[in-house]
């Protein structure tokens, strides 16, 4: 990751995890009782820097492993996830 942990800060509050810096919001994601993440954003000037792996690892320190990710996912948020290792966790109840 680019930035320094002394650049950036982490609040968790429930069901949510925000990175942000004295200026604006880094990212933020939305999780729920299950594991679930119900939604994550990155700004795009902080993109890839390592900010989503950051935020999902918070998640996981709180829940366990991620369980599902919830709809809507763009093409690059699923690319994303299956970067990571989370691609079999891509919400896959639509109908092919």
């Amino acid at each position: 990751m680019s930035g320094k942990s002394d650049d950036y800060q982490i609040d968790i509050s429930e069901g949510v995890v925000l990175i942000k810096n004295q200026n604006t919001t880094i990212g933020y994601s939305r999780f729920n009782d299950l594991g679930e993440v119900e939604y994550i954003y990155v700004n795009p000037l902080y993109r890839r820097q390592g900010f989503g792996t950051l935020l999902i690892n918070e998640i996981k320190k709180i829940k366990g492993p991620i369980a599902k990710v919830h709809d809507p996912i763009s093409p690059l948020g699923a690319q994303f996830f299956q970067g990571i290792g989370l691609g079999d966790t891509l919400n896959k109840d639509k109908e092919s």
